[in-house]
């Protein structure tokens, strides 16, 4: 006798994916607007319907079992095959362009994926995303060169825009001896940059010299140079290379978190919204930004 068929719940797989995401019920609960005890509920029932466990639950927090990382991959194309459907259904014929800022650095490491799969999802709006420094795009975003902007906000500015990543900032080396360099080698962007901002204002606090050895507007110039040992610089911790060092504290001084902010137009266009939905959700699940 055939096995009879187990239909998913994609409210319960969107739950999980959340949690999975975020490794906490606490800030899923929180991101999808539920109660607690209400996910937790949805979890049991999805592995009542997989029959398998497939979250670990311990005070360090939430992990996957085997089961749920082998899940996790289908659930997210679950997901966005279930997005993409609604969405051409609703709105078969939605058009236009929407012009979208973004840091280099944080345009690379994020927003690949996150742009992919709102282009499979809208192929008829075309996207145009400009990369460049966080003070030159704030300076285009108000002259009305974007519809939206994500920018790296310091919390001393009072800049708008809806938080949709945090992520600590740690300083990254190539296997300089930091410890006996009387002076601190920097390689870092031009002016203005958020990161280098902020590594000299912590080197300044801690009173330790500095000089700016190597200044280069790409990441990928500026990633060169340190693994060339010419200079330390700032990164997001995600954003480090396997083959580079991450320094988290001593010997040289801590440093705050990172906080993308999105900005938008007065006047949205359907696309645009559309992408700023988008854009909230994703990076909202990766980071527990929001």
């Amino acid at each position: 006798m055939p096995r009879p068929h187990v239909n998913l719940d994609i409210d319960l797989v969107r739950t999980f994916a959340a949690i999975a995401d975020l490794r906490s019920f606490t800030r899923a609960a929180s991101i999808l607007r539920r109660q607690q005890s209400t996910i937790s509920l949805q979890i049991r029932r999805l592995e009542t319907q997989v029959g398998e466990r497939l979250l670990d639950r311990s005070p360090q927090g939430v992990a996957l079992t085997a089961e749920g990382e082998a899940f996790l991959e289908y659930a997210r194309k679950i997901l966005d095959l279930n997005d993409e459907i609604i969405s051409r259904v609703r709105e078969p014929k939605m058009h236009g362009i929407v012009r979208l800022g973004a840091p280099e650095d944080f345009a690379t490491r994020h927003l690949p994926n996150v742009l992919s799969r709102f282009a499979q999802t809208y192929p008829d709006v075309a996207l145009e995303v400009t990369c460049d420094l966080t003070m030159n795009l704030i300076d285009q975003h108000k002259s009305g060169a974007f519809d939206l902007a994500l920018i790296k906000r310091e919390r001393s500015l009072e800049i708008a825009g809806l938080r949709v990543w945090r992520e600590p900032l740690v300083w990254v080396s190539g296997g300089l001896d930091v410890k006996s360099a009387s002076t601190l080698p920097l390689a870092v962007s031009p002016r203005p940059c958020v990161y280098r901002k902020r590594a000299t204002e912590a080197l300044d606090r801690a009173r330790r010299p500095w000089r700016i050895a190597y200044t280069c507007g790409s990441l990928a110039g500026t990633l060169a140079a340190v693994k060339a040992r010419l200079g330390v610089t700032v990164l997001p911790k995600d954003m480090v290379p396997p083959d580079l060092e991450v320094i988290d504290g001593k010997p040289l001084p801590d440093l705050k978190d990172t906080e993308i902010a999105l900005m938008e137009s007065k006047r949205l266009s359907l696309p645009a919204q559309r992408l700023k939905e988008h854009i909230v959700r994703s990076l909202s699940l990766s980071s527990g930004g929001t």
